[in-house]
């Protein structure tokens, strides 16, 4: 490890470390106690051991995303908002301009590698005097979306209770509460998951690698593509509608805004990759594992979701029949039509194995984000969610609120458009977290951020300005509900849980944690003095 002094025109100096290379390049423990230090210059004390490598935290990313589950739980937004062409370029468009929120968030995390993440983020990029209200509302928005995550996630349920009705051909139909029993089922067992030790969970996303295909080679998301494309035989759509064919099944007349709907899938797939940066305190060489990690994972996700889509496009011979299915989740029917019975339960198998471990990845995320925020004193009953298990060394209890706060909004199951809700939610408050802080960056944050290994440079301004607009687009998009004319039952309730946490945060804010809450909180006293970014910002 090395620190060296740099002076920016009349600005005190600012004292940098460079963390070396990543794991394999040279010893891990000395790698371990560089990333240690980068963190002490941040201002916190190391708690967790730095369990995850590269490769497991590239994994960890991969696993949270689960593109096979992801794109089989939303399949019924491509085909209601625009059919074929939403399933092609529905989902092309915004992981196009997902990009550059993904580069934009890993320089940051390059720079900051720390669980507080995104609101650390914030409260560095802003303003001295408005520091703390940024890290507050990003540190909210962030947790809404890390629950509602969760939740959406482990609406494995659909596929379970899908699985159960073709395999008694439609005899077995679970009711809402048999189906909610499911869910709590399901969020107690990631509850056990999550809270085991960092090396268990590491090794647990390595093996969600070989279960998704090694990203390339062999896998769930491959057999699926390859299942699709060989096993439709003769039976399958030719190229042009496969890739031009607009259907609108939706509850809007405007073709043009019916399409933009199909855009909640994508979104709510590509959401949770600023995990590796809630991760990055218990991983090695943090400051260039944790920005490689988001872009291989948006790109890998996307990529292969795109590809799974075409497949599912071109095997799709009438989009009518598919959502009028009986099964809860029209990608069931695809499978089934194009399978059979017993080839679609052992592939419909392997996608509720990467499903579960996708929600028990995005528990520990956001595990570490309750953790980090309730560190800084940040939540109601801080003092418990902040404490780190002496055997496990994770954070148990903070683990225990996810799950908790997760079953509350499964409540939402008895209504029929839950998933469109949750998933809403979802994307709206994670994607507001992730936007603030890169908009703070281009602003207010031009001169103050100490680039790590992965940088934008002059890129920065142009690539964080595509990413801002594009958040606030999809924020608007999604608090429309799903047909022009809404019923309690149909009506989109992403809008009420958005606003119930919104109204707590201010009125909390207002009337209490303005006098107390000063943003992230330094854990640590260093010799050397105070840290680059407390000379450049705070």
């Amino acid at each position: 490890m090395s620190f060296k002094s740099e002076k920016r025109g009349n600005e005190t100096s600012v004292l940098t470390v460079d963390v070396g290379a990543v794991p394999g390049s040279h010893d891990l423990s000395a790698v371990k106690h560089d990333d240690d230090a980068l963190l002490a210059q941040l201002g916190y004390k190391s708690e967790f051991k730095r369990e995850f490598s590269i490769l497991e935290l590239v994994a960890f990313s991969f696993s949270i995303m689960g593109v096979v589950a992801s794109v089989t739980s939303t399949f019924s937004f491509v085909l209601v908002s625009g059919g074929h062409v939403g399933m092609v370029f529905g989902w092309l468009i915004p992981c196009l301009f997902v990009l550059p929120v993904a580069a934009s968030m890993a320089e940051l995390a390059s720079s900051m590698p720390t669980s507080a993440g995104l609101y650390y983020f914030a409260a560095k990029m802003a303003p001295p005097k408005y520091a703390a209200l940024a890290s507050w509302i990003t540190g909210w928005a962030n947790i809404t979306g890390q629950v509602t995550l969760v939740c959406s996630i482990d609406f494995t349920w659909q596929m379970i209770t899908t699985a159960i009705a073709v395999n008694t051909d439609g005899a077995v139909v679970l009711s809402a509460g048999a189906t909610y029993g499911i869910l709590l089922a399901i969020l107690v067992s990631h509850g056990f998951v999550c809270s085991a030790a960092t090396g268990i969970l590491a090794r647990l996303n390595l093996f969600y690698v070989v279960i998704n295909g090694d990203i390339v080679l062999v896998g769930t998301t491959v057999a699926a593509i390859i299942a699709l494309l060989v096993c439709s035989g003769g039976n399958k759509v030719s190229t042009k509608d496969a890739f031009t064919l607009f259907e609108n099944n939706s509850g809007w007349t405007n073709n043009g805004w019916a399409f933009l709907l199909a855009f909640t899938a994508p979104m709510w797939t590509l959401t949770g990759y600023d995990s590796a940066a809630h991760v990055s305190e218990e991983s090695a060489g943090a400051a260039r594992a944790a920005p490689f990690a988001i872009l291989i994972g948006v790109a890998g996700t996307a990529g292969l979701g795109w590809i799974l889509l075409i497949a599912a496009s071109f095997a799709t011979t009438s989009v009518s029949d598919l959502l009028t299915t009986t099964l809860p989740l029209p990608m069931g029917q695809l499978f089934l039509n194009t399978l059979g019975k017993r080839g679609m339960l052992i592939l419909w198998s392997f996608i509720i194995v990467v499903q579960f471990v996708t929600g028990a990845a995005q528990g520990v995320d956001a595990s570490r984000v309750v953790f980090a925020f309730a560190r800084d004193n940040a939540l109601p009953g801080s003092r418990w969610w902040k404490q780190i298990s002496s055997r496990t060394q994770t954070p148990v209890y903070a683990v225990w609120f996810v799950m908790v706060g997760a079953a509350i909004c499964g409540l939402l199951g008895f209504s029929s458009a839950a998933l469109s809700s949750l998933a809403g939610a979802a994307v709206i408050g994670l994607y507001a977290s992730y936007a603030l802080p890169i908009l703070l960056r281009i602003t207010s944050g031009r001169d103050k951020l100490v680039p790590g290994p992965f940088s934008l440079g002059k890129w920065y301004l142009p690539v964080g300005a595509i990413a801002v607009a594009w958040v606030a687009f999809i924020i608007v998009l999604l608090l429309f509900p799903s047909f022009e004319s809404v019923t309690p039952q149909d009506m989109n309730y992403a809008v009420v849980i958005i606003m119930a946490v919104f109204l707590f945060a201010t009125v909390s804010w207002v009337f209490s944690a303005h006098k107390w809450f000063r943003g992230p909180v330094r854990t640590i006293e260093e010799e050397e003095g105070p840290s680059a970014y407390d000379n450049k910002v705070m």
